[in-house]
């Protein structure tokens, strides 16, 4: 996916329009779409990087490697940060698919379940933000007025496919996490007698005043039985 976002540049310059490439795994920007082939000026990684709806302006998202990268964008409306969103998270979930069979299986025990669940915060907050969109929609402005309509359907729209996006995400959430649990673990635990087998007595030989051999269950049988 590509396009153009808003990106926050400094205190001086604000805001200023970015041509955005999403390639693999990799979000790069350009100054404009003729500049895509001179080399981007700047990335970052998708693997590596977190992604947060801003909870007061519905065009905003931000892009977050903790201490070293930010990302803070903008896209012109609300529809259109919801298909970067998809993308975002999208491109996130497919990391491990071109990884080797090894590495797939230490990156689903380690590091995608914990992907995912920063994946299902994002679109939990997307969630309670377009929810409160419909609600202020559904309020008529002025007193006899009706609600803005065409609003509404805009709204209840980009709800749907953010929910549609939660459940899928959730379902990944869920098989990495089966994955993860010991096959033992979901198991009732044996009782221990199911470890204990019998072992048939053998007959042993002792010395006193001449050889003989002496049996043990003739032994156990004269030893008097305690009562407890």
């Amino acid at each position: 996916m590509e396009g153009v976002l808003h990106k926050w540049t400094n205190y001086l310059s604000g805001w200023q329009p970015r041509y955005f490439v999403l390639d693999g795994s990799v979000f790069s920007y350009y100054d404009s779409q003729e500049d895509v082939d001179k080399g981007s000026k700047g990335s970052i990684k998708m693997a590596v990087c977190e992604i947060k709806v801003h909870l007061a302006d519905n065009t905003r998202m931000d892009l977050i490697i903790p201490g070293e990268q930010y990302f803070y964008l903008k896209a012109m409306n609300a529809a259109e940060r919801q298909k970067w969103l998809v993308a975002l998270g999208s491109a996130k979930a497919c990391l491990t698919s071109s990884k080797t069979k090894k590495e797939r299986e230490i990156s689903e025990n380690e590091d995608s379940l914990k992907f995912k669940m920063s994946e299902l915060r994002l679109y939990c907050d997307l969630l309670m933000q377009q929810v409160h969109k419909i609600q202020e929609s559904a309020q008529p402005v002025e007193i006899g007025s009706t609600p803005d309509v065409e609003k509404m359907n805009e709204a209840s729209s980009l709800l749907k496919a953010t929910c549609n996006t939660f459940i899928t995400t959730l379902e990944d959430c869920m098989k990495i996490a089966s994955v993860r649990i010991s096959p033992e673990l979901l198991s009732p635990p044996e009782s221990p007698a199911a470890h204990v087998t019998s072992t048939p007595l053998r007959r042993v030989k002792r010395s006193i005043s001449h050889s003989s051999v002496v049996a043990l269950d003739r032994f156990a049988a004269s030893v008097p039985k305690c009562r407890g």
